[in-house]
């Protein structure tokens, strides 16, 4: 099996939907490691939906089909579907000839690379992946982790293909149920924690508008503030909370309140559903 060249590589997208158009768009705008190769002329997508093909084509110049038939030659195949539909998509492409040596990525939450190697092409290899929406941004937490078929070099392709659209890690497979649960589920938990400040706020008299845009903002600085200087959370932390001041009445009022048991159930219940997509 020759190594992927990404410069000539041909992407192929399995599903145009946000995480494929996040990924999409975020490759061919990159200018950093092997992304920085990808131009519009080496990805095709496989997407039914006529809006959101015409949408694709137009915003990034790829090239959009509705079959997977339609493709002759797939070095890199992106797995963009939902957990509930992947193997009955994977029963198709087991089929063509395109997809016979194709390194296959799949996003899909839950799914076990032994699954899905089973359902692949004899000849393919596959690499698993849990990203989260962030990437549409270009700041997405990504999870990488090998399958029994895939190489060394192939798993830091895809580690450094994602690491151009944010943070990208290479672990092992027993802890991507738990990285679905904190990063992949994440970004709804900080949204809710957002909505949850604004209502409180609400409440206690501020102007709708006003609160929402100043709990965004107090959202938003706080994670450029930990990454811009290197502080830990807990140095953050511990420089608003002064001895007797409100900061910490209002932290220990959440603490007594259980923030850090909600924190937990919601993680663990999402850990437990990723499993059972996986079963």
């Amino acid at each position: 099996m020759k190594p992927i060249k990404i410069c000539d590589a041909n992407i192929v997208f399995i599903g145009g939907g946000k995480m494929g158009e996040a990924i999409i768009g975020g490759w061919i705008k990159s200018d950093v490691g092997e992304a920085k190769l990808i131009g519009p002329a080496g990805i095709m997508v496989v997407e039914t939906n006529a809006e959101r093909k015409d949408h694709l084509s137009k915003t990034f110049g790829v090239r959009c089909v509705d079959s997977a038939e339609e493709i002759s030659s797939a070095d890199i195949v992106v797995l963009a579907v939902k957990p509930q539909v992947m193997m009955d998509v994977l029963a198709k492409l087991k089929e063509l000839p395109a997809f016979e040596e194709s390194l296959f990525i799949s996003i899909a939450a839950g799914l076990k690379t032994q699954r899905l190697v089973e359902a692949l092409p004899e000849s393919s290899r596959l690499v698993r992946v849990m990203p989260n929406t962030p990437l549409m941004v270009s700041q997405g937490a990504s999870a990488v982790c090998a399958s029994s078929t895939s190489t060394q070099d192939e798993v830091r392709l895809v580690t450094d293909l994602f690491g151009s659209l944010g943070q990208a890690a290479t672990v092992e497979e027993e802890a991507m149920d738990a990285i679905t649960a904190l990063s992949g589920s994440g970004p709804a938990y900080v949204a809710a924690m957002v909505e949850s400040l604004t209502r409180a706020a609400v409440a206690v008299g501020l102007e709708a508008e006003l609160a929402e845009r100043f709990a965004q903002q107090t959202a938003l600085g706080t994670m450029i503030l930990i990454s811009e200087t290197g502080q830990s959370p807990t140095e953050v932390r511990e420089s608003v909370s002064s001895p007797g001041g409100t900061t910490l009445a209002a932290l220990e009022a959440m603490s007594k309140s259980g923030m850090d048991k909600v924190y937990y159930d919601g993680i663990c219940a999402a850990l437990n559903r990723s499993k059972e997509l996986g079963a």
